[in-house]
């Protein structure tokens, strides 16, 4: 037996809804009476982990190594995806404490307790039951918050294993997503990412029984006072339907930017990859995008050296990013997970091939991110004030095309001011503040 813990460290890794559900894991301990403490001190860890990137598993061990350096003995929980995977393989090899996969976590205070008792201490179900229900309000909050709205995927792309560790596509329902985000207002956000394996996939019944779309229920966001900003991430191209593009032109506190996965420019690999678009069609849906909203900034996401990968599909893919002209992207080097399709294919890309891609490819992202801030130079614009930064004085914030600004400015985190963007790098814009509005 151990002793129940009396502080806690969450530490969270990967997605945003992974950040979100350490957040909500954080909430939990803290109804319990449980003090939050850093990892070196704290009598509970839990690792929040996911299962996106390879050797995700293997880093999961070495963090239970070092957390157990110098004769301490935390009780250590695995959550997240990792957890779903490998569920009692972890407490064989390791023999941590607890493990609970993403479905189950608001279970986590009576795992907890289990473990201090000495007994078995592992739930990896996928109840159809929400969670969201058992887990407690939320109290204070950034400036900027995270809602998380659906969860899972259908989709089944053959290099992924969302669809196992996270389950079908499921949506949360009207009235607590619209009581949620009420909630976050009330305890100080000012800006609310909708977050979802495939967000734009979210559909529910609203108040009056009508099924609406992510579009309806951002118009309802919409109308809840106090909120400054809507943002929404992450979308599949087969999910960005009508209703959604028109509320980017007309729902002026939805945000002029979207980040949606391509993948692959060359469609023979799109079809390897199961993801069921066509670099065309794509192409198509962000043209309608922005004819809907001309100051939209796009972000995307990539993978180089997936099987079968040839240097003439590489080519669509760089042609594609030219075409495109992202203000921000991200990319990966495919890695193989254990039972998804993909690690099973021939023509698997040798290691040193994919990194000389990888760095084509990500030259060719910084340029166009480059290039989109210093296009932002004079652009007047709200920014919401996040966090205090390195310089004395110095605040970040984001504008509403998702950059970090920092300036100085007479304003408090969490107020919104309004700003001329008067310089740009790679990475980042600064400000000048013109009019400061107490929000």
């Amino acid at each position: 037996m151990k002793p129940a813990p009396k502080t806690f460290h969450v530490k969270s890794f990967g997605c945003q809804m992974n950040m979100y559900d350490g957040d909500r894991m954080s909430e939990l301990m803290s109804a319990e009476g449980m003090t939050p403490a850093e990892a070196a001190e704290a009598d509970l860890v839990v690792l929040n982990t996911c299962h996106i990137r390879e050797r995700a598993t293997e880093k999961v061990y070495s963090d239970i190594g070092r957390l157990r350096k110098n004769g301490r003995a935390p009780m250590i929980a695995v959550a997240g995806c990792v957890a779903q995977a490998e569920g009692a393989e972890i407490v064989r090899r390791a023999k941590v404490d607890v493990v609970v996969g993403p479905q189950a976590y608001h279970n986590l205070p009576e795992l907890v307790a289990k473990a201090a008792r000495g007994e078995a201490a592992l739930d990896t179900d996928m109840p159809v039951e929400t969670k969201f229900g058992r887990l407690p309000a939320r109290r204070r909050v950034p400036p900027s918050a995270f809602l998380t709205v659906q969860e899972g995927c259908d989709k089944f792309c053959t290099y992924c294993v969302v669809p196992y560790t996270r389950g079908a596509e499921v949506s949360r329902p009207w009235g607590a997503i619209v009581d949620e985000a009420k909630a976050l207002v009330d305890a100080g956000a000012k800006e609310i990412t909708l977050l979802g394996q495939n967000v734009n996939a979210w559909e529910g019944e609203d108040a009056s029984g009508n099924v609406q779309g992510l579009d309806g229920l951002i118009r309802a966001l919409d109308r809840i006072e106090g909120l400054k900003r809507i943002r929404y991430t992450t979308s599949h191209p087969n999910d960005m339907r009508e209703g959604l593009i028109v509320a980017h032109a007309e729902v002026e506190k939805l945000m002029p930017f979207l980040h949606l996965p391509v993948q692959s420019g060359s469609d023979r690999i799109l079809k390897a990859m199961n993801r069921s678009h066509s670099r065309d069609s794509y192409l198509r849906i962000l043209d309608r995008v922005r004819a809907a909203r001309p100051d939209m900034a796009l972000s995307g996401d990539f993978i180089v050296g997936f099987p079968g990968e040839t240097e003439a599909d590489f080519a669509d893919t760089l042609s594609l990013v030219d075409a495109v002209g992202y203000a921000q992207a991200f990319s990966f080097k495919y890695s193989p997970r254990p039972g998804t399709p993909a690690a099973d294919m021939a023509e698997q890309i040798a290691p040193e091939v994919m990194d000389e891609r990888l760095q084509r490819l990500q030259a060719a992202i910084n340029r166009d991110q480059e290039a989109f801030n210093l296009a932002s130079v004079g652009r007047r614009c709200g920014v919401l004030l996040e966090r205090k930064g390195k310089l004395p004085g110095q605040l970040i914030g984001k504008s509403p095309w998702l950059q970090s600004v920092h300036l100085v400015a007479d304003a408090a985190i969490g107020d919104m001011i309004e700003v001329e963007i008067a310089a740009a790098w790679p990475n980042s814009v600064s400000g000048v503040e013109l009019v400061h509005e107490a929000a």
